[in-house]
This record gives structure tokens, sequence and C-alpha cells, in this order.
């Protein structure tokens, strides 16, 4: 697969544009050393031996600010230092040392640029694994301290039986990544703050029930939803979500979901569902949580084109009220989303088409949308359609090309503020289901990224292969 340099328009960030350093072409390897070196469940290892390297050797840590294939952090635990040795014990060292160096002199000149993926790599899975990279999402423990997650899906997946999420940590503001947890049965998950602890809320599996679990150790391990009084927030399954925000207003939190009714399709048959606790609750309780009646969607919405409304983002409007902004699937543009009314106490939401329907560039893919008060405007990351790419598929499959974009007031002007990312395939590469937060002047943002490697690259734009970790300097003031 070509991936020259070129191919790539990465639109002025300094924080992305430094790490794209590849050269013309890949450096193509034997079949065998590619499944060795890159296959599934092989990443950690290498890397951890790359990183045992650079120490040993005492030169540069390998993983700092390089994008390494499959993540550019170890998942071996604590170093340990050994003592000066000699003789026998000295020798076997040394020629391990040897063997360590051999490999990493053929390994490295693909981890130091070989592959032309924009961003920090926290994470690659190979397309022949049969299992693909979902659900990003990022929370800020402190200024330097992040948490990543993502999700499993795919083939070879365990997401409709018991899912899985991976957990990372980076302890210096994003450079690096270390993953810190597995997660069993956690799927389009949330990661979020609260009172001091770190939350996961999403579903057990795919289409699974609705659960949460807290982590007081940063992460590394997490409670156990068995019942209504440990996370499982409802009995009944058929939940879907994504990485949305989880809201603090009123002196309640928000999260949307959806719920399946009946239980089969996709979207169309997706009702738009709010959950909310009290901020001062114990959110493992499922009995402090309300939620709202299922609102269903109509098929003769949008003339006939409404095809469903799904991830759905607590929001603030305006005038002060708790809204859910929804994901539309629909077969052309302009790309929608769906404004639906939450009442006050949580238990009504209303939604009036001839008034409800947005238009907002990159509305047929999932977004995050968050509200900035020092601009006083509500921001996202999304994969627009740009009118280059306006023929090339449904909108909701064109996610070639991540944008910054903002709104004064949800409803009306959501504007294209830059272009952050863009590879003019439309088949097999995509930026999209980005999560993100402020930092400061900054945002920084996980993303679901599909995009080549050393084994002929992503199955599609959607099976992603790769996540992320990008910071958009001085956003505000981007062109």
């Amino acid at each position: 697969m070509n991936t020259d340099k070129a191919q790539i328009r990465v639109y002025p960030c300094p924080s992305v544009v430094k790490k794209i350093q590849a050269p013309p072409s890949q450096t193509h390897y034997p079949a065998w050393f590619n499944f060795l070196v890159f296959g599934p469940g092989f990443g950690r290892n290498w890397r951890a031996m790359l990183r045992l390297l650079g120490q040993n050797l005492k030169g540069p840590a390998m993983g700092s600010g390089i994008a390494h294939p499959a993540g550019e952090a170890n998942a071996c635990g604590p170093e340990r230092q050994q003592a000066p040795g000699s003789g026998r014990g000295s020798r076997r060292g040394s020629a391990r040392l040897l063997l360590l160096w051999a490999v990493a002199l053929t390994i490295c000149p693909l981890a130091a640029g070989a592959l032309n993926v924009p961003g920090v790599i926290i994470d690659h899975s190979p397309a022949a694994s049969g299992i693909y990279i979902g659900s990003p999402s990022l929370a800020m423990l402190s200024k330097t301290d992040y948490i990543a997650s993502h999700d499993e899906f795919g083939p070879r997946s365990s997401e409709q039986t018991r899912a899985v999420t991976q957990v990372f940590a980076s302890r210096d503001r994003g450079q690096t990544w270390t993953n810190i947890a597995r997660v069993d049965g956690q799927f389009w998950s949330t990661l979020f703050t609260h009172r001091g602890a770190l939350y996961l809320i999403g579903t057990d599996r795919h289409h699974g029930h609705a659960i949460i679990r807290r982590s007081t150790d940063g992460g590394f391990t997490w409670t156990a939803p068995k019942d209504a009084k440990s996370g499982l927030l409802r009995p009944q399954a058929e939940f879907h979500c994504a990485p949305v925000p989880v809201l603090e207003h009123d002196g309640r939190l928000w999260r949307a979901f959806e719920h399946r009714e009946p239980p089969a399709g996709w979207g169309v048959t997706y009702r738009a569902v709010m959950f909310s606790a009290p901020a001062n609750a114990d959110l493992l309780d499922a009995a402090n949580w309300t939620l709202s009646n299922f609102l269903p969607g109509d098929t003769n919405w949008l003339n006939g084109n409404f095809g469903g409304w799904l991830e759905g983002n607590a929001v603030v409007t305006t005038e002060g009220k708790v809204a859910d902004l929804l994901r539309v699937d629909a077969p052309e543009l302009p790309e929608r989303a769906a404004l639906v009314t939450i009442s006050r106490d949580g238990r009504t939401a209303a939604f009036d088409p001839a008034t409800g329907f947005v238009e907002l560039p990159g509305g047929a893919k999932k977004f995050t949308v968050r509200f900035d008060p020092a601009g006083e405007l509500y921001w996202s990351l999304a994969a627009i359609v740009p009118p280059a790419f306006a023929k090339a598929g449904p909108p909701a499959t064109i996610r070639n090309t991540l944008a910054l974009i903002h709104s004064m007031d949800l409803v009306g002007g959501w504007k294209v503020h830059s272009i952050l990312l863009q590879h003019p395939d439309t088949a097999r590469h995509g930026f999209q289901y980005v999560d993100w937060q402020f930092d400061g002047s900054d945002i920084i943002a996980v993303c679901r990224t599909a995009g080549d490697d050393a084994q002929g690259g992503a199955h599609n734009f959607h099976d992603a292969n790769y996540l992320t970790f990008h910071r958009i300097a001085d956003f505000r003031q981007r062109d």
C-alpha cells in the first residue's frame, strides 16, 4: 500500500504535524516476521522490549514522541533494576542485550516513522486480528495525567457476549501511554471524573445492559456491576450509546442512551432516553437514576429519509435547559442532528420534527459537543463531508475529514472553524468517533483512526486499527 507522506493533508497544528515523519513508502518484511512482531497479542511485548533496550543502552527513551505501530507505551508494569554482574551471568546478559539490539535495528525503521498516521498512537490492532478499535473516550485526572479507553469490536471480538474495554494512562500530557487495565463486560462507554473518582458508563455488550463502574485508583481496578446496588442501572437489555458527554447541571448528572425497541435492526428502532441522577448520590445505585420516557423516531420525517437517531449528547441550551442532541442517519446532505428537549426533572423527552432538526456538519456520524464558557460557543470535532467528497457515498460513510466546528446556540449556524485532518481516500481511511476535552487554551482528543500499517492497513474506514491522541493548540485562534 502506498503511504506517501503527501497523501495525507494535515492542516497547521504543530502537535499533529510533528508526529508525521513517514518516508515515501513503507518498509516491507516477510510475512512470518510481520506476524511475529505485529501479530495479535505481540504488540505490547515488543514495545516492552524496545523500552528495556532503550534503558539498558542509556539512550533516548523508546516511545517518547515516536509513533509506534502498536502504541507508544508498554504494559510491563514497574521497571526492575539489577545490580552489576560478572562472569557467566554478565556475559549471558550481554548476549541477550546484543540480541535485543539486533532485533531493534530491524524493527526501528518502521517504529520510528514508516507509518503515515497522524497523532500519538495509543493502541494498534491490525485488521488481520479481526478485532477493531471502537468507542474512544478521554478523561483528565490532572493537568498532566490523562486516561483514555477504547472497546473492541469485530468478528473475533466478544462484543456480542461480554465486550472488552482497554484502559490507558498518560503521565506526560499525552506524549506516551501505558495500557493499565482490561475491563471485561464494558462497551460503548464514556470515561468521566466526579467527586474524586473515575467512572465508566455504557453497556456490558452490543445492545446490552446499561451499567456504570467506578475506579478509585486512577483506572487500574474497577467495580463490578453485579446488581442494582453495584452499577447495573436497569435489568433489561437492548441499550445503545457511545462515548458521549456526562453533563453536570442543576444539581444532577445527565447522560444520554438509546433503547432498541423492537430488539432488532439499527438506528430506526432506537428510542432516545435520558438518564440522570443527583450529583451527590451514589452513582452505582440504580435507584438514584431517573429515566425519561423512551422516545421513538419516525421514518416519515425528513420527507421519508429519516433512518434513525443515536449517540445523543446531553447539552445545556442557551435557555439553561437540558437537551439531547442526537446524530441523525439520513442518505443525503446536508447532515443533521436532532434536538430533543428534556424536562427539568428528567422524566419527559419530547421532539418537534418541524423545528428540532439542526443542520450540523458531520451530524450523520458520532460527535461530542461541549460548551466553552470562555468563548461562549459550543464546539465539536466532527467527521464532515467537504464538497470534494459529496458524491463519494452516503454521508455516514464519509469519515476522511476531521474538522473543528462551533455554534453560538446549538440550533443555528454550525460553522466549520478549521480542518484538522484529511485523507484523499474514503474507503479505508477515517478519523471518527472523536472524544475530547478542553485543556486551557487547547483541546485534547482521542480518535478512532483507520489508516495504513505494515499489514495492509485498516479493513475499511469503519473498522479502525488505531487509537490516536491529538492536541489542538490554541483552538480558539485557529483559522
